[in-house]
């Protein structure tokens, strides 16, 4: 319980820290980019449709994944195992 309980503050943690290093990125093709300046001067909120587009797009295969290796987890989980072992005590020596 123990382990576990430090692997989580190890995790949230390390999620901290690298949510405070976060730094904004300019990484579109220069006709989006001018797409992009245009409408913005103009007024046009775009922009906003644009970057939540792309969010989808870098969730979508995580979220994929997950899903799969929810699915398989709880087809090739093992149930109703028997263990049967020996009363007997072993020497080993």
């Amino acid at each position: 319980m123990a382990k576990g309980i430090k692997i989580l503050l190890i995790l949230f943690v390390g999620s901290l820290l690298a949510g405070a290093f976060v730094q904004p990125v300019k990484a579109q093709c220069a006709m989006c980019t001018t797409a992009v300046e245009s409408n913005a001067k103009n007024g046009n909120t775009t922009t906003n449709g644009l970057n939540n587009g792309i969010m989808y797009l870098l969730g979508a295969p995580y979220i994929a994944v997950a899903v799969i290796g929810y699915v398989w987890y709880k087809k090739y989980r093992r149930k109703d195992v028997v263990l049967e072992m020996r009363d007997e005590r072993l020497h080993l020596n």
